[in-house]
């Protein structure tokens, strides 16, 4: 992870972000530059974006991938490695970033686990998203969290030999198996 010392403001976060090939996120003046997916997380958001575009696409709604940024607040702006709504046509969906989602999924990064485990899950949060994915490849699980007022419950947490499900989408049932041994 790469920071940098000195606080910008969000035009200069947009502009910088524009202008790159990498990750970047930002919260309160602070630019975050994330580290280069692998070929396992690769792999794991290829899954995910194919299952839920199956689902998502006939029922009218638009699923995505980094780099796209998602707003979560003024200030504060997350790339989330997939990010889902409902309705293509939501006000959220933007042409330089979204202003929000109804479903969100990270693969956890082995540079920084807690980033994803725990900062990821306050500011998905705060930005009122209903639902929030983590698959960890270092554990070999799946946890989905629904919001409940300002926080997150715990859905499940799923390991092999399970199935994930999803509160929002009834329909979405994953092996764990088949996210880990994907190839």
């Amino acid at each position: 992870m790469l920071t940098t010392q000195d606080r910008c403001s969000e035009a200069s976060y947009l502009h910088l972000s524009n202008q790159s090939n990498r990750l970047v996120e930002f919260t309160d003046g602070i630019i975050e530059v994330l580290p280069m997916p692998t070929r396992t997380h690769q792999r794991i958001i290829a899954f995910f974006y194919a299952l839920l575009l199956g689902i998502i696409k006939p029922r009218g709604g638009e699923v995505l991938f980094a780099a796209l940024r998602m707003q979560i607040r003024p200030g504060k702006f997350r790339e989330p490695d997939l990010l889902l709504l409902l309705d293509k046509h939501d006000p959220r969906n933007q042409e330089n970033y979204w202003l929000g989602a109804d479903l969100v999924l990270e693969v956890v990064s082995p540079d920084n686990p807690e980033r994803d485990t725990v900062v990821k899950r306050h500011d998905y949060a705060e930005g009122g998203i209903p639902e929030y994915w983590i698959v960890n490849p270092i554990d070999e699980s799946i946890t989905v969290l629904s919001l409940d007022g300002s926080g997150y419950r715990e859905h499940g947490h799923f390991l092999r030999g399970s199935s994930a499900t999803s509160p929002l989408l009834p329909e979405l049932q994953v092996a764990v198996d088949a996210v880990f041994d994907v190839e």
